[in-house]
Order: structure tokens, then sequence, then C-alpha cells
């Protein structure tokens, strides 16, 4: 998976100015720091990318630090000025309890032994600090169509598992994280010609269809 995200890094970064891209990432971001209880402290940005939620996490005052397996994302991320480094998500290279928050958004469509990542988040995180995961939505028929399409042209959806927000509730519960709540944004497709109805759809929606979500987020505190 790192080579791939190495061959599209500059192309995955310039997609969140398109208009598709800013209208994604200024909803899953509304949804994801409404979620989030942390206002401060030490973060870790698991499966940062191009630095998109480092950078926002900085801005809004966090001792942030950016991880990810791709050399090409993180090429781009610390382009930017951010403190990212290169690292395993299945064996993080931080002491016990050094985080008050660890944010992870679309990483773990991406791994094979998500339980293996949770156990690491859990053990880094400091008793009361809070985990907040956000992911595609397995039942969502924006991705639906996203993952047909990659049968066809090679993206990420191609190489992604999709969850959905029980699931994701249920994969933390099981590593004893406690105060699991789950939400979703986006239920119309990306062409849909009027995105002031959509985010007001969004805004209505997240808790209650979160099933029928594109976007889902988990947030989950240790006890």
């Amino acid at each position: 998976m790192a080579e791939y995200f190495n061959r599209i890094a500059a192309r995955y970064d310039g997609w969140y100015r398109t208009r598709t891209g800013e209208y994604v990432d200024r909803t899953e971001k509304r949804l994801i720091f409404s979620m989030m209880r942390s206002r401060g402290g030490r973060a870790l940005d698991l499966g940062c990318g191009t630095g998109n939620y480092t950078l926002e996490l900085k801005r809004r005052g966090f001792d942030v630090t950016g991880l990810d397996a791709s050399e090409g994302m993180l090429k781009v991320a610390r382009a930017k000025g951010l403190p990212c480094i290169e690292g395993d998500a299945y064996s993080l290279p931080f002491a016990d309890g050094s985080f008050d928050l660890v944010l992870s958004v679309t990483m773990f469509e991406f791994i094979r032994e998500p339980e293996r990542v949770l156990a690491e988040v859990h053990r880094i995180l400091r008793p009361g600090g809070e985990v907040v995961i956000g992911t595609m939505n397995g039942r969502s028929l924006w991705f639906l169509f996203k993952r047909l399409k990659s049968l066809f042209v090679e993206t990420a959806y191609r190489y992604a598992r999709f969850y959905t927000p029980s699931e994701l509730e249920g994969l933390l519960r099981d590593f004893g994280f406690v105060d699991v709540n789950s939400a979703g944004v986006i239920f119309l497709p990306s062409f849909w010609p009027f995105p002031s109805l959509a985010e007001r759809l969004d805004e209505k929606c997240s808790k209650r269809c979160r099933e029928l979500a594109a976007f889902v987020a988990v947030r989950g505190a240790k006890a």
C-alpha cells in the first residue's frame, strides 16, 4: 500500500482543492472536531498522509505529530512545515501513555489487522485520553459506486476494507474503550449540484442516519 500512496501523493493532496474535495473535507472536519472532546495536549495523527488533519490539529493548538508509512505522502506533509515521521501503525514508536489524543482519518480502511493497531493506540494513550477514527462506510451508495469504479481504474478504493458504524464501535469496545459513540456525514453523491442542501442534510442526519453515510467516525476514551 505504501508504494501506491507514494505514487499518488501529489494528486491526493490536490484533490482537497477541487470542488468536491473542499466540500468533503469541510464536512468531515466538522464532524470529527464536533465529536472530539480534547481541546489541547499531545496528539498523534495516525496515518497522516499529506498532513491535512495534522495541520488542522496544529492550528487548534495541539502538540501534534503525524505518522504514516508512505514516504511520498510524508514528503508533501513536511513541505508544509509539519512534524511527521515514517512509522508502522502495528508497532508505534512511542512510550506507553504518551498521548492525550489519537486521531486517524481514512487509514483503517487500508490495514489488514485493525485489532493490532487498536492495541497500540490503547497502549500509547494516557488514561482518559481519546481516540477518534474516521473511515469510509461499507454501506454507503457513494462508496459502492467508487468501489465499482476501482474495478476498471486503479484507485485507493481497490485496496480498501470498509467498515460500518456498528463495526467500529464494536472494535473500540473490544479493546476496553468507554463512552463510545459514532456519527456519519455525506449522504448525497459527489456529483450532487447543490452543496448547501447536502450540508444541511449532513447536519440533520449525522446521528440518526449514520448507517447510510459515506463517511463515519467513532470516538472512544481510555478508561
